[in-house]
């Protein structure tokens, strides 16, 4: 091929025939699926207070979890910059972990705005 030549690619086309019953029964089976990008961290009950001091405990759901961040919803807005105790369970007791509100939003997902859905992300101190 010549330098001042140009080589058209073509990208192979595939036909769907979106009528094939196969097909059909195929995406009826993925109906139920839903995404999630948390992985496989299960859901957890979790009580938060607001502020250093003692305050009124609110509940929560931790939804993911690593080392120095939580990521938890709850129904109500926290803004960002404030201090968060979460009481957790553990055992027959609770353990106690502090941390600060880094980002904060309402929830994007289906039902999310009926249900007054909040995400935080909490870097722990």
């Amino acid at each position: 091929m010549k330098p001042d030549q140009h080589q058209q690619w073509r990208v192979p086309t595939n036909h769907v025939d979106w009528d094939d019953p196969q097909l059909g029964s195929l995406l009826q089976k993925t109906e139920g699926w839903q995404l999630d990008n948390r992985g496989c961290y299960p859901p957890q009950g979790v009580q938060i207070h607001l502020g250093w001091g003692i305050g009124i405990c609110r509940p929560a759901v931790l939804v993911w979890e690593r080392e120095d961040v939580m990521v938890f919803k709850t129904n109500f807005p926290i803004s960002r910059g404030e201090h968060v105790r979460v009481d957790k369970p553990c055992g027959n007791g609770f353990r106690t972990l502090w941390g600060v509100v880094a980002e904060s939003r309402a929830g994007h997902r289906a039902g999310d705005v009926e249900n007054s859905v909040h995400l935080h992300w909490l870097s722990m101190v």
